[in-house]
């Protein structure tokens, strides 16, 4: 696979190197992940700790081809008790779900910015991640890792409480932005924002959504956790005899077993982004996660198995040429404090 490194990617990673030494404490339950040997934040606001991956071509923790390499939430802990982590069998850099919660992916009406236009060997691009090459006359599919030709220039700022992860890049048939991401912590609360420029030539349509990758204290899905809306969920299909629902919520009646999911479409929300509001929790220990934003949904679908829960809200963005979009996504962690 043929990739070209930017100078500046590498002017990046040099200065983000120093500040790896983490913002928290040595002691804290974020400072010891599995593969924690790839380049890092450990961010801590002395309530809340986040370790954070940060994007590196050559020693990053993700370099595949589906997921926005920028803001890759490895651990978030709060009174002692463990958010995410690696919900998959095997680890490789280059397996696109080989990657940890929340992570988001830019998913374009033809799979990303131009492939649809791409004969095979031809390029297109893929927000946060770079400009790929396509291998087929297939439709795009997300579970394939297409070759990376141009990952752009990175440039990564850590702080004490935050992250900031700006990718700049011209890609083919006039699409070219400049992303930026903050990631910070205020108080319980981790918050995403994000600014999409439109440099290029042709307007930027396109949907991004997190996909959470819920775990809680490395528990399995099991009875007793639910997700709440501040609608009547409507699943397109039937979600299975694991989950029941009720009024606004989704309530799963039994621990999944291997190979065993609940997935699929749900409508119910409105236009407004009051909707994108919705609340993952683990009855039986009152850990849980209050999701947010300050933009609509354009589709949902909920994914899960044995090992995670992942609410997937879709934000749809048009961006003109000139113009910049903006979105935030909010999470509150809650979790009582671990009884010594």
């Amino acid at each position: 696979m043929s990739i070209h490194l930017h100078s500046s990617l590498i002017a990046a990673v040099l200065m983000v190197a120093p500040l790896h030494a983490a913002a928290a404490s040595s002691s804290s339950l974020c400072a010891d992940v599995p593969h924690a040997d790839h380049p890092k934040a450990l961010l801590s606001n002395g309530t809340l700790d986040a370790m954070v991956f940060l994007p590196d071509i050559t020693n990053g923790y993700y370099r595949s081809s589906r997921f926005d390499w920028s803001g890759v939430v490895a651990c978030v802990s709060l009174n002692g008790h463990r958010f995410f982590g690696e919900w998959f069998q095997k680890y490789d850099p280059m397996i696109n779900d080989s990657i940890t919660g929340p992570v988001e992916e830019f998913r374009s009406e033809d799979g990303a910015l131009g492939y649809g236009e791409a004969k095979p060997g031809e390029t297109f691009l893929k927000p946060g991640v770079g400009v790929l090459r396509r291998i087929d006359d297939s439709p795009y599919k997300f579970g394939v890792v297409y070759p990376i030709v141009d990952t752009g220039k990175w440039k990564v700022s850590v702080k004490k409480h935050a992250v900031i992860f700006t990718q700049i890049i011209t890609g083919p048939r006039g699409y070219a932005y400049i992303y930026q991401k903050k990631l910070s912590l205020d108080g319980s609360t981790m918050m995403l924002e994000h600014s999409l420029k439109n440099t290029g030539t042709r307007a930027i349509t396109t949907e991004v959504y997190d996909h959470d990758f819920l775990i809680f204290d490395g528990q399995p899905t099991s009875a007793g956790i639910t997700i709440r809306f501040p609608f009547k969920p409507q699943p397109e299909t039937p979600l299975g005899d694991a989950v029941e629902l009720e009024g606004n919520n989704i309530t799963y009646k039994e621990e999944l077993q291997p190979k065993h999911s609940v997935a699929g479409y749900i409508k119910g929300y409105s236009s407004n982004a009051s909707d994108y509001h919705f609340t993952v929790e683990d009855t039986k220990t009152k850990v849980g996660v209050e999701q947010s934003s300050d933009s609509p949904i354009s589709r949902f679908y909920l994914w899960s198995v044995r090992s995670t829960v992942s609410p997937e809200a879709y934000i749809h963005l048009d961006v003109p040429p000139g113009k910049t979009g903006h979105w935030k996504i909010r999470y509150r962690f809650f979790a009582p404090a671990v009884q010594s």
